[in-house]
């Protein structure tokens, strides 16, 4: 049974990049990307001021957006047998022993034995995630543009991450010509830019040369944009001694790595394999929390390290200077924040 709170497609605030083990999960799973219509990514830009570098990226990766893709796989797991329930809010008011009390809104409560918690960023109030360190004062932003041919043009087969006094972006294509901008801006910035998403855009235009030519004759294509705040990026779930070993969190919910590193979704594919190969050999949640957290808190360890140089001016320069001197280093980079090879490897073999 699954339970989707949503109750049709919708945007979900991402930079909608998939790299390529989030394809490979994908299509074992036998979605068809290219009927999806995704746009093929091969090459990185960093951005900061006037300073570009630009370097082949270890892999093909797809932009391609959430409302797409999430669509796609909610279809998909109907048709392979799923009970789906749309347009649904659920709470846990019982997760004591082996059964677990599930209240579903139309349906009241469902009695279940094991429960997998895939529900991102936004926690359940019973099942709340305690970060080792209180999340950051930042807020992030997502919007889709129609650029003009010309910035269309220069975008495409590009990811752009651009660096900027406050906080970061990236830019890339997604699907059917649209530009996703996402970024992420610390909250006492969008407070002295007037607390408003017009306010920071301009601000940002202004101050940011790049940005300001890929948007200048930009046109919004989502009503309003996407905003969260306070996400608690480097977040590993470390379980308790105590800890249920029926209920297995996915993706967000036992791992938050850094946004501009582009995995989050290779890190939720993954996460839902090894938990299904624990959940089918009777081994528990608990080996499957130790064996996910072993997989994914190096990668998330490293990502963490290249995100706070590149929330300050110095470590922005530095990490300009490196990359320009060596571009392939940050092609590297990107390999060294993927989920590990040898992890995916034994995944997709357990998938076989």
């Amino acid at each position: 049974m699954l339970v989707e709170r949503e109750a049709s497609a919708t945007h979900k605030i991402c930079g909608e990049f998939l790299s390529a083990e989030t394809q490979g999960y994908l299509r074992r799973l036998g979605l068809d990307l290219g009927a999806l219509g995704g746009h093929v990514i091969s090459h990185l830009r960093l951005v900061r001021q006037k300073t570009i570098v630009e370097t082949a990226l270890p892999f093909n990766a797809l932009g391609l957006s959430r409302y797409r893709l999430d669509e796609a796989l909610l279809n998909h797991a109907s048709r392979s047998g799923a009970l789906l329930w749309r347009g649904q809010r659920a709470s846990v008011s019982d997760i004591r022993g082996p059964v677990i009390d599930v209240d579903v809104q139309s349906a009241g409560t469902i009695r279940t034995n094991t429960l997998f918690l895939a529900t991102g960023k936004h926690d359940l109030r019973e099942l709340r995630r305690h970060p080792e360190t209180p999340p950051e004062d930042l807020v992030g932003f997502k919007m889709h543009f129609d650029v003009d041919s010309a910035q269309r043009d220069a975008l495409a087969n590009h990811i752009e991450l651009v660096l900027f006094a406050h906080g970061y972006a990236g830019l890339q294509r997604v699907e059917d010509g649209r530009v996703n901008l996402c970024l992420l801006a610390e909250g006492s910035w969008l407070k002295a830019c007037g607390g408003s998403w017009e306010g920071l855009l301009e601000e940002l235009l202004r101050t940011c040369p790049h940005l300001q030519r890929r948007l200048s004759n930009a046109v919004p294509l989502l009503s309003q944009p996407l905003t969260i705040y306070r996400v608690p990026y480097g977040f590993v779930y470390n379980p308790p001694a105590n800890s249920a070993d029926n209920i297995y969190r996915l993706g967000d919910q036992v791992g938050v790595i850094p946004s501009f590193s582009g995995d989050g979704m290779g890190i939720a594919l993954h996460s839902g394999v090894v938990a299904a190969t624990h959940y089918l050999a009777g081994s528990g949640a608990g080996n499957y929390h130790r064996q996910i957290r072993h997989d994914i808190a190096s990668q998330i360890w490293r990502a963490g390290l290249l995100y706070r140089a590149s929330r300050w001016a110095p470590g922005q320069r530095l990490f300009m200077g490196w990359a320009g001197l060596t571009p392939r280093s940050l092609s590297l980079a990107a390999s060294l924040t993927r989920v590990p090879p040898s992890a995916v490897t034994r995944a997709m073999g357990l998938m076989s």
